[in-house]
């Protein structure tokens, strides 16, 4: 049966999420490789505090991605996919052999001191479930203006109708409350204070495309899927082109999802923090088996998704 590997945007995050991880030689060795290419201890971004910062949350899932694709690969669980939600894309891109840990963790810091700096404050990203793109999309323009910072975009589609918007937090506020009127089940503010995924951050996206150039990437091994059309990726050059640029372009996760299961994705395996990636492939796909490692026995992860994969393959 076939592995793939999916990793949690920001919104995930959760207090001593770092401090949950297995304990595994694997974990160990890339906390210790993200502590010494950083010049600071990780293991300090996982507390209340440091999870304010945008910074220490892209950083934090990034390292907590990759150390559990290790783990799994460290004991014989390679995946045949990697898919990562806006920052997820990082630890994918690790996973799959598409660039070097160090670079990634680099380039991940940069990419949220960009976006830190374009919009420090007063800025956000809203949850809506219960209506559908093309709903939420007429409901935005709904309310016309001719200032940018003040409209409402789409920023991801997670599921056909779990749609993620973002803006400035009076013009989301106004938005939360006409989709509750037009019949949306629920508007959540989720745990991010940049508008990502919209074109707030075309400024950004440009400066990390510029300082990403010099930066390493190859061939993948396994498929990896991208952000922007949920399509397979085979070129370095490509990779890099998803991660510089998936932050100012709204993320079709859905897409990529129904990509690795139409493809032959079996077990789906979400990266900790999150569980809400591990939720839509369940809702959405209840013929293939979805495991949050958040959820599992940390000593018993490798353990549990070789059973199942060898449960499917009986």
């Amino acid at each position: 049966m076939t592995l793939a590997l999916i990793f949690p945007g920001q919104g995930a995050q959760a207090p001593g999420f770092l401090h949950r991880l297995p304990e595994h030689d694997a974990v160990r060795a890339t906390l210790d490789e993200a502590s010494a290419t950083l010049g600071f201890d990780v293991t300090t971004l996982d507390t209340d505090d440091a999870l304010r910062s945008t910074i220490a949350v892209q950083i934090g899932l990034t390292v907590a991605g990759v150390a559990i694709a290790r783990t799994l690969a460290a004991d014989g669980l390679n995946a045949a996919f990697y898919a990562g939600l806006s920052v997820g894309a990082y630890a994918a891109a690790v996973g799959c052999g598409a660039v070097a840990f160090g670079d990634a963790l680099r380039m991940v810091r940069t990419r949220a001191e960009l976006m830190a700096a374009a919009w420090p404050a007063g800025y956000g990203m809203v949850a809506i479930s219960g209506l559908n793109e093309t709903q939420i999309e007429a409901l935005a323009a709904a309310s016309p203006t001719d200032d940018d910072r003040q409209r409402v975009y789409v920023a991801n589609v997670n599921a056909p109708r779990q749609i993620v918007v973002a803006g400035a937090d009076a013009a989301l506020d106004a938005f939360a409350t006409r989709a509750l009127d037009a019949g949306a089940r629920r508007a959540l503010r989720i745990a991010v204070t940049v508008p990502s995924h919209c074109k707030l951050l075309d400024d950004a996206t440009s400066r990390l495309v510029a300082w990403s150039t010099d930066i390493a990437f190859h061939a993948p091994r396994g498929v990896y899927v991208d952000n922007r059309g949920g399509r397979p990726l085979r070129s370095g050059d490509a990779i890099r082109d998803d991660l510089a640029t998936n932050m100012s372009h709204t993320v079709r996760w859905f897409d990529a999802l129904t990509l690795m299961v139409e493809s032959g994705a079996t077990v789906f395996v979400e990266a900790p923090p999150g569980e809400v990636l591990t939720d839509i492939t369940r809702e959405h796909y209840p013929e293939v088996t979805a495991l949050a490692a958040s959820a599992l026995p940390p000593d018993r992860l490798s353990a549990v998704v070789k059973r199942r994969l060898g449960d499917l393959c009986a």
